[in-house]
C-alpha cells in the first residue's frame, strides 16, 4: 500500500507543478530515487504522466482564454500570453517539446490551448518533453550522465 501512494503522491506533486500552483516535483523524485526502494522506470513514468496531465490542464485554460483571460487568478499575464502565442505561431506544434521549461513552458500550454491544438497532439509532444526531462534528471541522479 505505501508504493501505491508513494506513486500516487508522486502523480500528484508532478500534476500540480504542471498548473498555476507552484510545486517542485523534481526534489520528490529525485528523493524517491535516491531512497533505492522503488523502480526508476515506473517513477519517471508516473511523474511524466502527471506534469502532462497537469498541462493539459493549462490547455483547458487555454481554450476557455477569453472568457478568463482577465480574472485574477489566470495564471498569464495579458503580455506573457501574447509573448507565447507569438512563440507558439512562430514555432508551432514543436514548441509543446519545452514545455517542461519552468514558467515558459506554462505560457507555452495555455498557447496551445489559445491556438486550438488538437488534444491528442498536445498530449503526445508534452508528454515526450517531459519524459525527456525526467529521464535526464533521472539519469544524473543515478550519475549515469
Amino acid at each position: 500500500m505505501l508504493d501505491f501512494t508513494t506513486y500516487v503522491g508522486l502523480f500528484s506533486a508532478a500534476f500540480i507543478a504542471a498548473t498555476i500552483f507552484p510545486m517542485q516535483s523534481e526534489a520528490i523524485l529525485v528523493g524517491l530515487i535516491l531512497s533505492n526502494r522503488f523502480s526508476v522506470v515506473l517513477l519517471v513514468l508516473v511523474a511524466s504522466v502527471g506534469n502532462t496531465m497537469g498541462a493539459a490542464v493549462n490547455w483547458l485554460l487555454g481554450r476557455g482564454v477569453e472568457r478568463y483571460r482577465d480574472s485574477r487568478w489566470f495564471p498569464l499575464k495579458r503580455d506573457k500570453l501574447e509573448r507565447a502565442q507569438r512563440w507558439y505561431h512562430r514555432y508551432g506544434k514543436w514548441s509543446l517539446l519545452v514545455s517542461w521549461i519552468p514558467v515558459v513552458g506554462d505560457a507555452v500550454t495555455v498557447a496551445a490551448g489559445v491556438m486550438r491544438e488538437p488534444l491528442p497532439t498536445f498530449l503526445v509532444l508534452v508528454f515526450i518533453g517531459k519524459a525527456l526531462r525526467y529521464t535526464v534528471l533521472a539519469a544524473a541522479t543515478l550519475s549515469m550522465i
